[in-house]
């Protein structure tokens, strides 16, 4: 008679395997360089919020209105819109400020992100 071993099954490994492992790191990796590269696209668009409702707020004319948004631009080191490319607009005896821009951030060779930015000072 033969004797038959009965074992308890195994238990599955559990966690990550290597290739699991590099695959997170490469998409984490992948992530934190587009938060790096768009971090200062957005602090940028912030700024220039900022300064076109402080612009707003400050004149009264066009030229105002440029002067103070050109102040805060090169104290920010704004960029992206110049003064001239502000539209200003009176509504119900307010200046309204608007603007719209993108910007294309590179990223690898031919891969480029573009993030279009629009905004006004009544928003």
């Amino acid at each position: 008679m033969a004797m038959h071993r009965i074992s308890a099954p195994r238990s599955r490994q559990r966690g990550l395997s290597f290739v699991s492992l590099v695959f997170l790191l490469v998409v984490f990796v992948s992530i934190g360089y587009v938060v790096t590269k768009s971090l200062p696209v957005f602090l940028e668009w912030q700024s220039i919020n900022k300064a076109v409702k402080k612009a707003a707020a400050a004149g009264t004319t066009v030229a105002d209105v440029r002067s103070a948004y050109q102040r805060s631009a090169d104290i920010d080191n704004i960029t992206s819109v110049s003064s001239s490319d502000l539209e200003i607009t009176k509504e119900n005896e307010k200046v309204v400020v608007s603007y719209d821009y993108s910007r294309e951030v590179p990223l690898y060779g031919p891969a480029y992100l573009l993030y279009k930015f629009q905004g006004s000072s009544n928003k």
